[in-house]
């Protein structure tokens, strides 16, 4: 039997935020024409992922509507897939991947970069190292392909913070900086437009879904237990936080 593939997002009280998801959903699904897959969420917005899980047909494969590890990622999504489906597997989360850098290249060129602008990769932060270091992996292949210094900051925890990173930037020689947003979606931040809606990242999503369906069934059961001893001294993602706007 063909897996469900069910997406896995946090929630947020925005209309807008859940509109986008919605339309990543709708591209996910017209990218494998056919393919059941539903969308569930693990706080504030509906359907809950616990409901959606309970509901869904046959083998499960759950993808983490994530950039980036940290709490979601590593404790609470394995806990609350073990508790609901244990059966499922649960895959990494989607960046840093190339694929997200061709998008934030674009919407980059789209809002009008220079080749004299300082970029600063701008993301919620974590007070997980391995969260933070995932964004700034991104910030390097985003500097690759952009030929260009990308410098990772934080709105919250991480550093350097946003302020800092602008501070720094422009005290050097670049005439204006730009703030890419290295977020799925807006919701009580946003420093420019988010990675959102688009046919790279729902091609990386079934890349994500291949990708467990190739390893073998690792269960979220296997995953949660194997850290749940640890779960208490993990540091979780920040979610909320204000940037400034994205070019000053």
């Amino acid at each position: 039997m063909t897996a469900t593939l069910v997406l896995a997002a946090h929630g947020a009280r925005s209309e807008e935020w859940e509109s986008v998801m919605g339309a990543l959903a709708g591209r996910v699904r017209r990218a494998r024409p056919g393919r059941r897959v539903e969308v569930g969420f693990l706080e504030l917005s509906s359907p809950a992922l616990t409901d959606v899980l309970a509901a869904a047909p046959g083998p499960v494969v759950v993808v983490p509507l994530l950039l980036a590890g940290g709490y979601h990622v590593h404790i609470d999504l394995p806990a609350v897939v073990a508790r609901t489906r244990p059966d499922a597997r649960v895959t990494r989360q989607l960046g840093p991947h190339p694929l997200l850098t061709a998008v934030l290249a674009r919407r980059l060129v789209s809002a009008g970069l220079r080749s004299c602008d300082a970029v600063i990769l701008g993301a919620a932060g974590s007070s997980d190292p391995a969260a933070l270091e995932d964004v700034r992996a991104a910030a390097r292949l985003l500097s690759v392909r952009l030929s260009r210094p990308v410098t990772a900051a934080f709105a919250s925890a991480g550093s350097p913070s946003v302020a800092q990173a602008l501070g720094r930037i422009r005290s050097g020689p670049a005439p204006r900086v730009v703030i890419a947003s290295y977020l799925l979606a807006p919701g009580l931040f946003m420093v420019s437009v988010p990675l959102g809606a688009d046919d790279d990242v729902a091609a990386l999503v079934w890349r994500r879904f291949d990708e467990a369906v190739a390893a073998g069934w690792r269960t979220a059961a296997a995953m949660s237990s194997g850290r749940s001893v640890q779960a208490r001294s993990v540091p979780s993602l920040s979610l909320t936080a204000g940037l400034p706007p994205s070019v000053s």
